[in-house]
This record gives C-alpha cells, sequence and structure tokens, in this order.
C-alpha cells in the first residue's frame, strides 16, 4: 500500500477520484499559482505600478514557463509554504531579471498560495455539482418507474408499515436539491482572491489596491474580498462540511441498500458485485460498503476544517498545513463517494415479488397501525390498540392477524381495504413521483 492509499495505483480506482485528484496534483497548484502571478502582473502593469513592458512579459511567462515540483520542495520545507521557492524558480526561468524583478509586486505567500487554491476549489466544484445534477436526475426516474412497486417500510431496524421503493428513492434524492443550493450559497464565500499582503492590509500594493485586487478577481474569475481572509478560513470549513453532508446522503443511500440486498429475500437485485476467493455463490457489495466508508471517512475529516479555523492573530502556518493535508482527502473521497454511487443506482432492479413476500411474511401485523385507528373510530383509542396488540401476538403462518381480527372484532371494518398495502401507502406514490415534477414536495 502507498503512504496514502489515495494515490496508490492499486487503491485509487475504488477510494479516490482520478478527475478530482488531477486538480490537487503538484502540477495543477504550480499552474494555478502562475495564473495568478500573471493576472497580477496585468493588473498592474495596465495601472502603472510596474512597467506596462514588464508586464506583459510577465504574464505571457506565466503562461509558458514549466516548473518542476521537485525543484521546488527544498524551498517549500525552509520556508513551510512554496511562493517563496515558486516566485524565485519563476523568476529565474524567465532569464530577464529586469522584467522578472517586477513579479509578484507587493503580495505575499499566501496571496499566491490561496488564490491558487480557490481557482481550482472552483473547477472541482464544477464537477461536483454537475455529478450531483446527473444523480437528483437518476434518482427522480427511478423513484418515477417504481412509484408503485409497494415494500416494508423499516423504522428502527424493523418491518413498519407499507411504502413503495419509489418512495424510498425519492427519499434518498430529497437531499440533492439543498446540496446544490448550498453549493450556490457557499461557491460566492469561497471562490475568492486573496490579496491582502503581508498581514492582511496591503500596504505594499499601494493607494491603488483595491482596484488591483478587484481587475485579478475579474481575470481569474473570482469574486474580490469584502475584507481579508488570511485569518478566517470559515469560507474553506463551510465548503469541507458540504462535503461531509453530500458524503453523507451518499452514505445513507449505500447503507439503505445494503439493508435492502441482506433482507431475506433480498429486496433488491445489483447488476454488480465483488466475488468471494472463496464461496462462489457471492457478490459482495464492494460499492455501497466502499460509499459508506468513504462517507464516513470525510465526516471525520472535515473536522479538521473546523479546526483550521483557531488561527492565531493575522496569519497561521499551522492552520494552513491542516487545510493542505485534509482538502484533496475530503474532495477526492466525496467524488468517490458519488461516482460510486451513480454507478450503483444505475444498476438497482427492485424485486416486486420479494417485497410482496416480505409484507405477505409478516402474517398481516404490518396493517396493525390503520387497523387500530379505524377500530379507534368506534372504541377508544387505548382499547382500540390494545386488542390490535393482543391480537399480533398470536398472528402466524397458520392464523393471519386479519383472520382473527375478522373473527374477533366487535365492529365490521373494510378488512380488504385496511390490509391492502396499495391502499395503505399514504402519500408514498405522491412522494415517489414529486422529484421528476421538478421538486420533492408532492403537494405540487
Amino acid at each position: 500500500m502507498s503512504f496514502t492509499p489515495f494515490d496508490s495505483p492499486l487503491y485509487r480506482e475504488l477510494i479516490s477520484d482520478t478527475e478530482l485528484a488531477v486538480l490537487f496534483s503538484d502540477a495543477a497548484e504550480i499552474r494555478a499559482m502562475l495564473l495568478f502571478e500573471g493576472a497580477l502582473a496585468d493588473a498592474q502593469g495596465e495601472l502603472g505600478i510596474i512597467p506596462l513592458e514588464s508586464a506583459l512579459f510577465i504574464s505571457r511567462s506565466a503562461r509558458e514557463v514549466q516548473l518542476d515540483p521537485s525543484a521546488l520542495a527544498k524551498g517549500l520545507a525552509a520556508a513551510g509554504v512554496a511562493g517563496p521557492a515558486l516566485v524565485a524558480a519563476f523568476r529565474a526561468e524567465m532569464k530577464a531579471p529586469e522584467h522578472a524583478q517586477w513579479a509578484h509586486h507587493g503580495a505575499s505567500s499566501q496571496d499566491l498560495v490561496d488564490t491558487g487554491l480557490v481557482i481550482r476549489l472552483r473547477r472541482a466544484a464544477d464537477i461536483l455539482q454537475q455529478r450531483i445534477e446527473v444523480l437528483a436526475e437518476t434518482l427522480g426516474a427511478q423513484a418515477n418507474q417504481h412509484a408503485h412497486v409497494v415494500m416494508a417500510a423499516r423504522t428502527r431496524h424493523q418491518i413498519a408499515t407499507p411504502t413503495t421503493f419509489g418512495a424510498r428513492v425519492a427519499t434518498w434524492h430529497a437531499p440533492l436539491p439543498r446540496h446544490l443550493q448550498r453549493l450556490s450559497q457557499l461557491r460566492p464565500r469561497v471562490e475568492v482572491v486573496s490579496l491582502a499582503g503581508a498581514s492582511g492590509t496591503s500596504a505594499a500594493l499601494g493607494p491603488q489596491a483595491v482596484e488591483v485586487e478587484a481587475r485579478v478577481a475579474a481575470a481569474l474569475g473570482l469574486a474580490a474580498s469584502h475584507h481579508p481572509w488570511n485569518a478566517t478560513r470559515d469560507g474553506l470549513a463551510e465548503f469541507a462540511g458540504w462535503l461531509a453532508l453530500v458524503s453523507g446522503s451518499m452514505g445513507k443511500i449505500a447503507t439503505d441498500v445494503l439493508q435492502l440486498i441482506q433482507a431475506e429475500p433480498p429486496q433488491i437485485g445489483v447488476s454488480s458485485g465483488g466475488g468471494s476467493s472463496t464461496m462462489p455463490h457471492k457478490a459482495n457489495p464492494v460499492a455501497a460498503e466502499t460509499i459508506v466508508a468513504l462517507a464516513r471517512h470525510v465526516a471525520t475529516l472535515s473536522s479538521s476544517l473546523m479546526h483550521s479555523q483557531l488561527t492565531e492573530s493575522d496569519r497561521d502556518g499551522a492552520a494552513w498545513v491542516q487545510e493542505w493535508l485534509s482538502l484533496p482527502q475530503l474532495f477526492c473521497a466525496t467524488g468517490a463517494a458519488l461516482r460510486h454511487t451513480q454507478q450503483m443506482i444505475e444498476g438497482i432492479v427492485p424485486d416486486a415479488d420479494a417485497m410482496r413476500a416480505t409484507i405477505e411474511a409478516t402474517h398481516g401485523t404490518m396493517f396493525a397501525e390503520p387497523v387500530t385507528f379505524a377500530l379507534a373510530e368506534h372504541m377508544p383509542r387505548p382499547e382500540a390498540a390494545a386488542l390490535v396488540k393482543e391480537a399480533c401476538t398470536r398472528a402466524g403462518p397458520d392464523r393471519s392477524l386479519r383472520t382473527i381480527l375478522e373473527a374477533e372484532s366487535p365492529v365490521v371494518l373494510d378488512w380488504e381495504a385496511l390490509f391492502d398495502p396499495v391502499a395503505q401507502c399514504g402519500r408514498a406514490v405522491a412522494l415517489a413521483r414529486a422529484p421528476a415534477k421538478g421538486g420533492d414536495d408532492d403537494r405540487k
């Protein structure tokens, strides 16, 4: 195993995400920081802060220069941040000291690193947003397709009342629009340029600091900061919390899938599974198990970003390092959870016969609730509940709850309707239809 499974050739297909991992590679980080240097030079050249000729040269070089990450390693280790080594290497690669001297003018290493980070987080957000949108569409279609497939709901690990598989899938769908809404709300708080200088005052940028920041932000597709965020890391912590929420929703789906295939008989089929080395009959639920593990990992790791908010004074290197340690895994694990969930959902097939068999195996006891409420219209509710509860203790293969109550109930009820799973599904069908109509509210 590699030092981290996330970049292990052996493990990364299972627990990491290639598309997102690229954004956290050394090459991507260096490229993003050079984009910042180019945008900074352009802005300062346009405003006459540095010579225009030098600004153009720096900007062009930022697009063309290739820096070797390993050549920056010792400098990063010495400074605790990539900025000084990158700027020195960038200036050297330009081979034009008369222009290179103006690179990074007035900016700090934190400006460079933090802006380089949010440039990449913007792309990561795009990727995750698109995946959630696709998954939401898939789940909505599945919920609608299986709106009438009756199954047993389970509460606190036990069979409860009738519902439909479509309603269960609609429950999986329900958090996704909220996650998309949260993402659209948090992105403006995260995708913000950092250009506050050494201590957050932008002093070295001079009297045109605000205009420089505005131009750099516009060039990079970011927002200008209303206040320096060197020492206020709530935006990144919020993003980490959002990743934990998304992963948690994937974990909820996977947990349900594990329960549904564990039931006897299994309530759903899945298109693929991992084989056992000794038991040929098994198809292990690898995707669902992996999703649960990833959700737990993200939930745990996201707390490190909560700790990183505890910065001291105006800049804090310790909190910074916590972010570097955690963010790549947070994003890659969440991306992997979404990818596995999409593939898993596409392969799920509900077994309507098995679901009906599970209902029948309760011998009618899962209809205790509607029967109790129906009886309560003719007698005090506690008496109705006691009557039904006692009858449930005697229900079994030889005598169903319906048979017992038909013989012993003091009132005649519409037993056919009361023991009809379709009739007793409540709003389940409407709930299942709602996502396909553009929402999760069946009242629309």
